[in-house]
């Protein structure tokens, strides 16, 4: 079990423009394996579904793949993006009533095989798992600038750092 949330351990980083976010998705994305899960959080028109495309867009070229169309799972709930040593499920959970939905979604044998990104994680209460990475897209200066607040929980310091750090 991850150790309570030490505010120490956040780190703010400047988004300010889309170019920005998806330099950050992908830079993510090299240091994420299987059993990972980010939580993206924000309010509505935050960034969060274009946070996402810009991950598995990034998961996508690293692996030599043409990049597919990445669509917002907001009326279908979850998608689903294999590749050949990993899978990226992509959940939006703005619409489920209650944690236990989640269960039907498959969330647990996302938890299990693949990185899970989780729009609106609040959603699945104590169902959320300790062991994740918090990215929380604020407003920026701009109309498109953003500010992303990190948090790291479990293993995710370091990777966290060394994501940052290959900039």
């Amino acid at each position: 079990m991850a150790a309570p949330e030490d505010p120490a351990v956040a780190r703010l980083v400047d988004l300010p423009d889309l170019a920005a976010t998806a330099r950050l998705a992908a830079r993510l994305a090299r240091v994420a394996r299987a059993g990972d899960v980010i939580a993206l959080r924000g309010a509505l028109g935050a960034g969060k579904t274009a946070f996402a495309r810009a991950f598995v867009g990034a998961c996508a070229a690293s692996r030599g793949v043409a990049g597919d169309e990445v669509p917002s799972p907001t009326f279908t709930l979850v998608q689903t993006y294999p590749f050949d040593d990993l899978v990226v499920y992509h959940f939006d959970l703005y619409r489920i009533a209650k944690p236990d939905e989640a269960w039907e979604l498959g969330i647990e044998e996302a938890f299990a095989e693949g990185v899970t990104l989780i729009e609106w994680p609040e959603r699945l209460g104590v169902l959320l798992p300790a062991e994740r990475l918090d990215v929380e897209l604020l407003p920026g200066a701009g109309p498109d600038a953003r500010v992303a607040k990190l948090t790291p929980h479990g293993r995710w310091p370091g990777r966290l750092a060394q994501a940052l750090a290959d900039g």
